[in-house]
């Protein structure tokens, strides 16, 4: 069985992404869910794509970069296994172009972990899980998995080592 880990971040908008273009599309997502509706439409789907697919770089995008960089360090870890990335808002690809990418290469297992710890956050709570359910729909001969909420005597150990190894 093809195995796969999708990690999934927040996501930012790069530096030299036009404010005004970003305030609008706040604005429109604001109003779309103010209505009750998931999918974004018309302008606001247009300068979703727009800051999804702007140009980065490490300077103009580093939480871009640090995502990568954790990516690669836990793909060493599961030696070897495939780790990808994708972003709740702003930066590319979508869980969802992700989901299909992963589909389309032929993979069967996708477990699908956050960098998002704690409860309360609409992406971990809602948009994600949302997110895998309407993909595990839409593929119902693929196996994925969402393994969240974690287990926060796991992330507190990984603080307290870290508080430990400062200087």
């Amino acid at each position: 069985m093809k195995k796969a880990v999708l990690l999934v971040g927040h996501g930012g908008a790069p530096t030299d992404f036009p404010k005004e273009k970003l305030q609008r599309l706040k604005a429109l997502e604001g109003q779309r869910l103010a209505r009750k509706e998931s999918k974004p439409a018309g302008e606001e789907a247009e300068l979703d794509a727009l800051v999804r697919g702007w140009p980065r770089t490490q300077k103009t995008d580093p939480y871009k970069y640090g995502l990568e960089t954790l990516r690669d360090a836990l793909a060493a870890r599961l030696r070897g296994e495939n780790v990808i990335c994708a972003y709740n808002e702003f930066c590319g690809p979508s869980m969802e172009e992700a989901l299909e990418h992963l589909a389309a290469q032929g993979f069967e297992d996708i477990r699908v972990v956050t960098t998002m710890f704690t409860r309360g956050g609409i992406h971990s709570e809602c948009e994600i899980p949302h997110a895998v359910g309407v993909f595990s729909k839409k593929f119902p001969n693929l196996r994925i998995r969402y393994l969240w909420p974690f287990d926060l005597s796991l992330a507190a150990d990984f603080l307290a080592r870290h508080l430990e190894a400062a200087p």
